[in-house]
């Protein structure tokens, strides 16, 4: 792929991003709190006792939980970042009051930043500035 005018362009095959996995104890439950985060409906046909679910996005990448014996012990390698329609300290809030914790603060005295959340089996993901706040400064950056 290269980019002309920041449109991507496909010169040769490539692959697309269908599923962000994670790995879980419970993924029923996981799910759940990921459906309410980003407002998305679990398939009904999902059940507490099966081994995977996920939750469709209206385009990929989905977000897929799979039950794993081990206990999450490190780091995430890789994680989302979320940009919310509300402001940011209020989609914190919203997202702690659902069963994440606050894994580290980022945010900067003036404005900028984000805050790295975990949800509820420690898997870390931040959340970066509204759209709206990024644009009431003209800075594009988080």
């Amino acid at each position: 792929m290269r980019a002309a005018r920041g449109v991507w362009q496909r010169d040769r095959m490539s692959s697309f991003l269908l599923n962000v996995n994670l790995d879980c104890a419970n993924p029923y439950r996981l799910a759940e709190f990921w459906c309410e985060v980003v407002g998305r409906p679990m398939d009904p046909d999902l059940g507490p006792d099966d081994e995977e679910t996920w939750v469709e996005m209206p385009s990929p990448p989905n977000l897929y939980f799979q039950r794993v014996p081990e206990p999450k012990v490190v780091k995430n390698r890789v994680h989302v970042c979320l940009v919310p329609d509300v402001p940011r300290e209020d989609e914190v809030e919203r997202l702690v009051g659902l069963g994440a914790s606050v894994v580290g603060d980022h945010r900067t005295d003036d404005g900028r930043g984000w805050v790295v959340l975990g949800d509820p089996e420690g898997n870390e993901f931040c959340v970066l500035r509204s759209n709206a706040e990024r644009a009431a400064i003209g800075d594009p950056t988080v």
